[in-house]
């Protein structure tokens, strides 16, 4: 069973026992909480049932464990220039994750 869920404004496909790195969900998630996101847009409990919502499906949820709060990600380099102007601008950025497992998918 898997489902389609919207965490912060991105899709993710959850599946029972996988692991989401989803944006930072901010100080109120703490390391072994539980969070439950309920804007399911897509289930499919076998593989001929399909739940497709409009937007949502009503009743539906996808429950996580909080694993880590805070880690961050890969750097990205942000690297600016202007051709015969002499101006070069190097910037990196690491843009902060949540690491939630997910426990349940209830449709």
């Amino acid at each position: 069973m898997y489902a389609i869920v919207e965490i912060q404004g991105q899709q993710f496909k959850a599946e029972a026992g996988k692991f989401l790195y989803v944006h930072y969900l901010g100080e109120a998630a703490k390391e072994g909480d539980t969070v439950e996101f309920d804007r399911v847009l897509l289930a499919q409990a076998d593989d001929e049932t399909v739940k497709v919502g409009a937007p949502v499906i009503e009743g539906a949820k996808v429950v996580c464990e909080v694993l880590k709060n805070l880690e961050k990600g890969d750097k990205v380099i942000v690297f600016k220039k202007k051709r015969r102007k002499g101006y070069r601008r190097k910037n990196g950025h690491r843009q902060y994750f949540t690491k939630v497992l997910i426990k349940e998918v209830v449709a």
